[in-house]
Formats: structure tokens, C-alpha cells, sequence
């Protein structure tokens, strides 16, 4: 039986690129990757209005 893979992780690289480039280390990711969701949802929701 074969697995689905997503498309978009699947093109990465070849013909996408990620959506933010950032770094982190171990102990700050969580942190960052919350507030880049948070920010770009507030971004999103302003450009709606």
C-alpha cells in the first residue's frame, strides 16, 4: 500500500519556496512560529476588511 504524500511539502525546493524564512534555535521555536501565525492571520483579517 502507498502513502499520500502532501503536494505542497512534496514541492518544496524544486518549485515553491516556504512561505517566511526565519531561524530559530530549540528553545525559541514554538514561540516565533505562534507569532508568525498570529501575524500573518492579523495581516490576513485587515487585507478581508
Amino acid at each position: 500500500m502507498g502513502s499520500k504524500v502532501n503536494p505542497i511539502g512534496f514541492r518544496i525546493g524544486i518549485n515553491k519556496t516556504w512561505p517566511s524564512k526565519w531561524y530559530a534555535d530549540k528553545r525559541t521555536y514554538a514561540k516565533l512560529l505562534h507569532k508568525d501565525i498570529e501575524l500573518r492571520a492579523a495581516i490576513m483579517k485587515k487585507l478581508n476588511d
